[in-house]
């Protein structure tokens, strides 16, 4: 079979294409034909080696994928072969085949898109716990989401409007239309001062905040929060400068996540949380940075597949109202990986980049 490799860190020229034996699932795993791979933002960070936790080269991206499962483990009695299943794998999902843990991975209908159906995976998964999981939101508040156009940033938006939510969203002046559309207040980063924008709109500031940037961005936003606000801190995009790591950035992210953690430590009534989705696969799903309430899901914590498997058919069900509308902005062949990574930035604001390894079996 065919998957691509990552033997050095690096951009996109480190991706290629090789053949390796057909992988054989191990006890309670299932062997899953991958009919879709997502591509995403997060694994250009795994490919330039700034995510945390990033496995040494050689390796296989690729943090989501739809497939149909060809062979089972020993002991796995939930799913059967040609049972079509979703799943988080973090990396490994750029391959013909793949096995997963039976409990990581949860059944999708035949009739979708599988396409479609891996554009939830990751970005509306992460969205959606982004939303319920980590910051708990309630109807009526109002939540500033940094990156409003692209893939998470758009999906908070519909996912928002769904739980009637009042939305505002950093965006360029490109942008405009596509934030207002969803429903959500725009403001142009290139022109607004965000943090004067917000505090205008609102008065004291909005009850939670959402940034998948980092660096200086989580301090003002933190300062954007109203008594009682949460700030939710999920990304790493200032450790990355032109598809490459960029240690200027990996420092002042880490520098800025510690201060800011601590003025949230310093705060009787803002908090300031860490969100990871790879936690659900490994040890616990999130964790405050900072704040005076006790903290929950901390060190060696239970591993949460359950919210996977709850939070997915959620999402399907909304997909199915068409109360969310995931876009597929191109299907490229497993042998396009590189492209697909070179697209990446220029293809945010468009859709998802998907890679089908097999295009005939996608049905």
């Amino acid at each position: 079979m065919r998957r691509v490799v990552v033997d050095r860190f690096g951009g996109p020229e480190v991706l290629r294409v090789a053949e390796f034996p057909e992988p054989r699932p191990g006890p309670g795993e299932v062997r899953v034909r991958v009919l879709a791979a997502g591509v995403s933002f997060t694994d250009a960070l795994l490919r330039a080696g700034t995510y945390l936790g990033v496995p040494r080269p050689p390796f296989t991206p690729g943090y989501e994928l739809v497939g149909v499962v060809d062979e089972l483990g020993l002991g796995c009695a939930r799913l059967r072969v040609g049972d079509r299943v979703a799943a988080l794998t973090a990396y490994g999902a750029y391959a013909e085949l793949v096995c997963v843990p039976e409990d990581e991975a949860v059944e999708v209908p035949d009739d979708l898109d599988p396409a479609q159906v891996v554009g939830l995976v990751l970005t509306y998964v992460t969205a959606y716990q982004l939303l319920h999981r980590a910051a708990t939101v309630k109807p009526g508040e109002s939540v500033l989401v940094h990156g409003a156009a692209g893939r998470v940033g758009t999906a908070v938006l519909e996912l928002g409007a769904a739980a009637s939510l009042r939305m505002y969203g950093t965006a360029s002046a490109r942008d405009r239309a596509a934030v207002e559309r969803l429903g959500a207040v725009d403001i142009d980063y290139r022109t607004e001062d965000f943090l004067a924008r917000v505090r205008e709109l609102t008065g004291d500031g909005v009850d939670v905040a959402l940034d998948g940037l980092g660096g200086r961005i989580s301090l003002r936003s933190f300062r954007a929060l109203r008594p009682g606000g949460r700030l939710v801190v999920y990304g790493h995009y200032a450790t990355l400068a032109g598809g490459r790591k960029s240690w200027r950035g990996w420092a002042e992210w880490y520098g800025t996540t510690a201060l800011v953690g601590l003025w949230g430590l310093l705060s009787p009534r803002r908090r300031v949380l860490a969100y990871r989705i790879q936690r659900l696969r490994d040890s616990r799903q999130w964790l405050p940075l900072a704040g005076r309430r006790p903290a929950r899901l901390v060190g060696g914590g239970p591993r949460r597949p359950d919210w996977f498997r709850e939070d997915l058919p959620a999402l399907l069900e909304l997909l199915r109202r068409g109360a969310i509308h995931p876009v597929v902005a191109e299907r490229l062949p497993l042998a396009e990986a590189r492209r697909a990574h070179e697209l990446l930035e220029s293809a945010a604001s468009r859709g998802k980049l998907v890679l089908v390894p097999e295009p005939a079996a996608g049905g």
